[in-house]
């Protein structure tokens, strides 16, 4: 997820195990905001998390 880390707009935490046992194993996935976003390999995931993202800033927009 170099991608996401680079972008200075996000906070990227890296751990080493979230306790979803054996997710990780069937597919990629990664928690954003507190939600799992999965995907089937990790560019799915990345577009995944930025859509989310997305979703999450059209969501509280109105906050600004």
């Amino acid at each position: 997820m170099r991608k996401l880390e680079e972008n200075p707009e996000l906070d990227v935490i890296e751990y080493g195990c979230l306790g979803n046992c054996g997710q990780c194993y069937m597919e990629p996935y990664a928690l954003v905001n507190g939600e799992i976003v999965a995907a089937e390999t990790p560019d799915e995931l990345y577009e995944a998390i930025l859509a989310k993202i997305k979703e999450w800033e059209e969501q509280f927009s109105w906050l600004e």
